[in-house]
């Protein structure tokens, strides 16, 4: 038995749900032994396996187990039953910093010290190769003493995780936060784009509302990548120095944190506990990752969906805005005789897409390679004008029962693969296809929620 009453493990006292998520739920709870509380989130084993998060999962306890550090909520433990895992961390009784901001306005003294541990934080996140890539006041807890916490990294990246080229190319991170360079999808350094969210945060902090803000995405985006904002006339000119030094649209000339740290009114008032790189050298007991994902009772029903979806990629707010057509930048959607990709949505399983597109390359005689993150390439065997063509068809989740499927050409003749895509990929999958992305088409019958941006007082 996992629980005995509200006992977890013979360890914890469970008691009120904080809050509450698609995969997971997080508990107050007491530790039996100490007497201490602590937060626990429960992760639906089952759940993560089939939608393919368990690379997420393993990157969040790896991520929170470099990191330690005063103004981090910490990783105490990880345990797990056959069916659910528990991270037990610490408990934030403050609640959210967003709850504090949406009241109002900060005093500048009081935006500055939680500036100052925000950016004590992230500091010692980046020298540990860590970059949390969703800086935002609902992912900064406070303690009982007021004292802020960066929480949820599970969107976070290390720093393995960039390409040859040195940087991240995951679009993520919520969408009046995140750096210019992250929006055009080229890449980005993860400490300069983490920089960059730290300013919207400083921002809103001292005015009560975003710095970039506007119903029409478009508008926002565009308003990001020229960082077109306006100080409010109570912000001190060190403040706007210093915010214009972190809100550079290009990454290349931005403020970097050790300049921000030199930064004469970052430096008043300074807590010496800020200078203090970690909490300990002890490890977080019980954190034998693949242990945790260990052999139960449901793996060997669950091992040909986990073949085919543990690298399946997810899709976030952000992620969807951005392939939305009505949002899509690079107009690749619109009539024309040059587009080299096309989107469609499917409520199939994705083993179901998968299985469809395979059907397809065999009767099209194209071999077929399994790439990371959903991905599927179709070559053929013949060299044409333009070398031998070669298709991509990416499968990205939005909710279990909901997938975006984007086929593109990634080599090849551009007129030769819109024939195969117009005369034999299209008719063969529309026993699958919910609505081909950029055509007339119903709506979803239910949208994803985005959060709703704290908004600037009426003029």
């Amino acid at each position: 038995m996992e629980n005995n009453g509200s006992i977890l493990m013979q360890r914890y006292d469970l008691g009120k749900l904080l809050g509450q998520g698609t995969f997971a739920k997080v508990h107050h709870a007491r530790n039996l032994k100490t007497g201490t509380s602590v937060a626990i989130k429960i992760i639906d084993k089952e759940k993560i396996l089939k939608v393919g998060m368990v690379d997420q999962i393993k990157r969040e306890i790896s991520v929170m187990r470099l990191v330690r550090h005063p103004n981090v909520v910490e990783l105490y433990e990880v345990m797990a039953s056959k069916t659910k895992i528990y991270f037990v961390m610490e408990y934030a009784k403050g609640g959210e910093l967003f709850n504090k901001v949406a009241k109002g306005k900060l005093k500048e003294d009081v935006a500055r010290k939680y500036f100052q541990q925000l950016i004590s934080a992230v500091d010692f996140c980046h020298s540990r190769g860590v970059y949390h890539r969703d800086l935002k006041p609902e992912n900064l807890l406070l303690d009982e003493n007021g004292n802020l916490k960066v929480s949820d990294f599970g969107l976070s990246a290390l720093a393995e995780s960039k390409h040859q080229d040195g940087l991240l190319h995951t679009t993520c991170g919520t969408p009046a936060y995140v750096a210019p360079e992250v929006i055009n999808r080229k890449g980005y350094d993860g400490a300069k784009a983490d920089i960059w969210s730290c300013g919207v945060v400083l921002f809103v902090l001292l005015a009560g509302y975003l710095p970039f803000h506007d119903s029409n995405l478009m508008e926002l985006y565009r308003k990001i990548g020229k960082a077109e904002y306006r100080f409010p006339n109570w912000f001190p000119s060190e403040v706007r120095r210093l915010l214009s030094k972190i809100l550079d649209p290009n990454p290349k000339t931005r403020i970097s944190i050790t300049k921000i740290m030199e930064n004469s009114w970052f430096q008043k008032g300074l807590d010496p506990v800020l200078r203090i790189t970690e909490t300990g050298e002890k490890e977080p007991a019980d954190l034998e990752v693949e242990a945790v994902f260990g052999s139960n009772e449901s793996a060997s029903t669950t091992a040909e969906a986990k073949q085919e979806l543990a690298t399946l990629s997810n899709l976030n707010a952000f992620d969807i805005i951005s392939f939305s057509a009505g949002f899509d930048l690079s107009g690749l959607f619109e009539e024309n005789k040059q587009k080299k990709e096309v989107r469609f949505t499917s409520r199939q399983p994705a083993s179901a897409i998968i299985s469809k597109l395979e059907d397809i390359a065999k009767r099209l005689m194209l071999k077929v390679k399994k790439k990371d993150g959903g991905l599927l390439k179709m070559e053929g065997s013949k060299e044409g004008r333009k070398g031998v063509l070669s298709i991509d068809a990416g499968i990205f989740e939005v909710t279990p029962s909901f997938h975006l499927v984007e086929v593109k050409k990634s080599s090849g003749d551009t007129l030769e693969y819109q024939k195969i895509v117009k005369q034999e990929i299209r008719p063969a999958l529309k026993d699958i296809v919910w609505a081909w992305q950029g055509e007339q088409q119903q709506q979803p019958e239910e949208p994803m929620p985005l959060l709703q941006p704290i908004s600037p007082p009426a003029s």
